[in-house]
């Protein structure tokens, strides 16, 4: 014979079941209802990186999700592997509201030229509407044989140390780097 115990506990149990289920569903039609502003990232400058290549800027893209989602795993990528001084990524991304695609940008552009990644920042904060391909060729990358190249494998290995999958990097093509000089406009 059953314990009779059980009988009230049960019956209990039951009378909850309805209103639990009625709050988990309101509590689920809320989230979804909720205006995409509030998931929306609002970044300093808009987004739109114009670095002169195609896959650099769909990997930048990819790294606005990912340094958004994985903050810190961002900082430590930059600050352990492209000499970028912690505090000012942190100072970017947390108070100056940069996109993590144009602080890592800077940073990796300016560890292949030979420069501080402050001295990249200043460019980008002073000429962003000029786009990075722009900013790029001001700071002399026309001088340094096979950055673009360089650009890419920095990304890919980045993409390895964060466990994330990247597309193939391209093979360079015969024009070397011409593809991050700023293009003519024709008029």
């Amino acid at each position: 014979m059953d314990n009779p115990m059980t009988f009230p506990f049960a019956a209990v149990l039951q009378r909850l079941r309805r209103p639990v289920a009625l709050l988990t569903a309101g509590l689920l039609l809320s989230v979804a209802l909720l205006p995409p502003i509030a998931f929306a990232q609002d970044h300093a400058f808009a987004w739109n990186p114009r670095s002169g290549d195609a896959w650099i800027d769909a990997q930048l893209a990819d790294i606005n999700a990912y340094g958004s989602r994985y903050r810190g795993a961002f900082v430590d990528e930059l600050a352990r592997y492209h000499a970028a001084p912690r505090a000012l990524v942190t100072e970017l991304v947390d108070e100056r509201n940069w996109a993590p695609g144009d602080v890592y940008y800077a940073c990796v552009l300016a560890q292949v030229l030979g420069r501080p990644c402050r001295a990249l920042v200043e460019a980008w904060g002073q000429s962003h509407d000029q786009g990075w391909a722009a900013v790029a060729a001001q700071a002399g990358i026309a001088s340094r044989p096979n950055a673009t190249q360089r650009l890419k494998q920095e990304i890919a290995e980045s993409y390895a140390r964060w466990g994330r999958p990247v597309a193939e990097v391209p093979a360079p093509t015969e024009e070397g780097d011409e593809d991050l000089k700023p293009r003519k406009r024709g008029g």
